[in-house]
């Protein structure tokens, strides 16, 4: 038959797949994880808050982790070694620093020898997590979280959408498993064309974002003198597509309310213009317990992000007992529950946007009530949760990756094609060429 990669048949036999070439696995041994990440610290954002809770607990749970991401200085973080590549400051956003693939990373992961590979929102950097994972016949799992699709269109890119959607289903459908983190995102995905796309929960520290945290001298510095005016806060990176000049018309309609803009980024400058004359303040970026404090000494948190995979802020700021008022977009609308842990705006929707705040500037019993219900939601949240559910999609996938064998070799004796194989084991053309190639490497005498 000749060899066309749309009908090329899998001629192997059982004997090639048979338990005594493939090491025994203790589905509770501990694993040895690469983590690819486009971005890490010191760099702050959602992405990096997670990741550096899903390290801090994987090395709780006694996994071995090497980090492969931009060189920031470290080489350790929590236990776990980081492999620093050398990067450059992306111009349309110089505060992402993007590291190109170098041999240094083909040596680091040979030494680590890995089980599994994680790639965090693979874009430049992750393409070594691919590459490797097809050599070296090792799985791969990939999560999503930003939407640039959106972020396309905030900078004038909008028409290579579809390109950057046909590039995303075509890198990703190559994975073993595509983890989201909310459930709009999920459902995205699907719709996109995606396969084997999984949940990834949510998690909040709650002990660092707390009600207690609140302090009268925060207060004080955030309202720059006027304690006893309400106070709204917007926390996050100062960019074009989080639509915080969303925040001005509330600010113009409630007399006696104050903003402050919490963070920084390459749309400061454009944001200090566009709110200059209106009581808002911008005292940077804040970290630890200046920033818990900050969540926690505010009467309403303000976000009004259309391209939020999950909104990570927003959670803290209910961890914190901070009322929020939020666009009804993306992967909000599973974090607030409109009208008990919070209120809910379209995009555009101005009246709507400043009738919520108004509401929970006057009625003190609905804040306070609102406050309690966030918290609550948040305690149910916790990292080591979401990373104990993290394992378990490590474990199946390492599970079915020993079972694969035997069970392609069934499909081998009938002679089936490529794509009945992979339709019927719901795996990725990736992972069934990588068997061929272990089995392929074990007959003659290489280690997999």
């Amino acid at each position: 038959m000749p060899d066309n990669p749309k009908t090329r048949v899998i001629q192997l036999n059982e004997n090639n797949f048979s338990a005594r070439n493939t090491e025994a696995r203790d589905p509770k041994r501990p694993l040895r994880i690469a983590l690819f990440t486009e971005t890490f610290l010191p760099k702050i954002d959602g992405v990096v808050t997670r990741l550096c809770q899903t390290i801090r607990h994987l090395v709780l749970f006694g996994h071995e982790v090497l980090l492969i991401a931009p060189e920031g200085g470290l080489k350790e973080y929590e236990g776990a070694r980081v492999h620093g590549v050398r990067g450059f400051s992306f111009p349309l956003y110089p505060d992402i620093k993007l590291a190109i693939p170098r041999p240094s990373i083909g040596k680091a992961l040979s030494n680590f020898q890995p089980d599994l590979i994680h790639a965090i929102h693979p874009v430049v950097l992750g393409a070594s997590a691919f590459h490797y994972s097809k050599r070296h016949s090792v799985p791969l799992v990939v999560s999503y979280h930003a939407q640039l699709d959106k972020y396309l269109h905030y900078y004038g890119f909008g028409k290579l959408e579809p390109l950057f959607w046909k590039g995303t289903r075509s890198a990703y459908n190559g994975s073993d498993l595509v983890l989201a983190t909310s459930q709009a995102m999920t459902d995205l995905l699907r719709e996109q064309g995606l396969q084997r796309v999984e949940l990834w929960q949510k998690g909040v520290d709650t002990e660092t974002f707390s009600p207690d945290k609140a302090s009268a001298e925060m207060r004080d510095r955030l309202t720059q003198g006027h304690p006893q005016e309400k106070l709204m806060v917007y926390i996050g990176r100062l960019s074009a597509e989080k639509g915080i000049e969303a925040c001005r018309p509330v600010l113009q309609a409630i007399p006696g309310l104050r903003l402050a803009l919490v963070g920084d980024g390459p749309h400061r400058d454009k944001l200090k213009e566009y709110f200059a004359g209106t009581p808002t303040y911008f005292p940077g970026f804040l970290k630890g317990k200046d920033l818990a404090a900050a969540y926690a000494s505010a009467d309403i948190f303000f976000m009004a992000s259309r391209t939020e995979t999950l909104g990570l802020v927003v959670l803290e700021a209910m961890a914190a007992g901070c009322a929020v008022v939020a666009a009804d977009e993306g992967g909000i609308p599973d974090i607030v529950r409109e009208g008990i842990t919070g209120h809910l705006f379209k995009h555009g929707d101005e009246e709507k946007a400043i009738a919520a705040v108004r509401r929970l500037i006057t009625d003190d019993a609905h804040r306070e009530h609102m406050r309690r219900e966030a918290r609550l939601d948040a305690e149910k949240w916790s990292w080591a949760a979401a990373t104990r559910q993290l394992e378990d999609f490590y474990r199946d996938v390492m599970s079915r990756e020993q079972e694969l064998p035997h069970r392609i070799a069934a499909f081998a004796r009938m002679t089936a094609s490529e794509e009945q194989i992979c339709g019927a084991l719901d795996i990725s053309k990736a992972t069934l060429r990588r068997q061929r190639a272990r089995v392929s490497r074990q007959l003659s005498g290489q280690s997999a």
